[in-house]
């Protein structure tokens, strides 16, 4: 359940400049396909009010739409249109960004008939699966196997202790069962996490979950991948992790 007390306020109306590209063809986003990692993101999606591009068949110009509600139970959700130009009955293809640092994209066939009374207000069922661009802001550069990396915090009274995937200056990849990533969704932000960034160096900053994503792994079975990016930090901590990047980077090419 998501925190209200660190819930962004919602956005207004959807505007013309909040239209996105589609993904690229020869781009490499990953497949969410768990239902329940879906809904968590459709659900952070309406709480803050993120703008949903439409690209519909049949019509030149896309539209733009919020989502009103989701039903993970169901499971289904609601759109809000924005305008007066109905989605015409067939395929259609929406992008939004998730949290400013990812894409998402996936499709849907319906007749889009609108809730009685409320033309703007469309019904519309999960996508079996959805497309996810991770775009890092930042090089970003993979942990050593034997190094001692982790991120340590406590959220609704429980403690984590997730290890590290891999980390930028713009934020970290932590890696956890799915069993450990209960409790964490697209948008979540977590207070005071203690990043332990090999045997020499640690810091304390604030996160917030920008991607999350389900993997396999053949030695340590179903795990989930979790991008965080930093909420706050100070400036030596930025020069630190600065150095740390600098040193990884050069580590990577040797």
């Amino acid at each position: 359940m998501t925190d209200s007390r660190s819930r962004p306020p919602r956005k207004g109306p959807p505007r013309p400049v909040d239209v996105l590209a589609r993904i690229a063809p020869n781009a490499s986003p990953h497949e969410m396909r768990d239902p329940f990692d879906i809904g968590e993101t459709l659900t952070a999606l309406a709480e803050i009010g993120e703008p949903l591009t439409i690209y519909p068949a049949g019509l030149p110009e896309p539209l733009l739409a919020r989502i009103e509600s989701v039903d993970p139970e169901e499971p289904h959700f609601v759109l809000d249109l924005a305008g007066d130009t109905p989605i015409p009955p067939g395929r259609a293809t929406f992008v939004a960004a998730l949290a400013g640092n990812a894409k998402l994209q996936f499709e849907l066939e319906s007749d889009w008939a609108s809730q009685p009374g409320q033309p703007n207000l469309l019904p519309a069922v999960f996508p079996e699966f959805c497309l996810v661009l991770n775009r890092r802001a930042a090089q970003r550069c993979d942990t050593p196997l034997n190094g001692t990396y982790a991120a340590t915090f406590t959220l609704l009274n429980k403690q984590y202790e997730l290890p590290l995937c891999d980390y930028s200056t713009g934020g970290v990849g932590l890696r956890a069962t799915p069993d450990q990533a209960v409790g964490l969704h697209v948008g979540k932000k977590i207070k005071g996490v203690r990043l332990q960034l090999g045997p020499a160096l640690a810091i304390v900053a604030d996160l917030e979950v920008r991607l999350m994503r389900p993997f396999r792994s053949f030695l340590l079975g179903d795990q989930v991948q979790i991008g965080c990016s930093f909420e706050q930090i100070e400036m030596q901590m930025h020069q630190q992790l600065q150095r740390l990047v600098s040193t990884g980077r050069e580590r990577q090419r040797a």
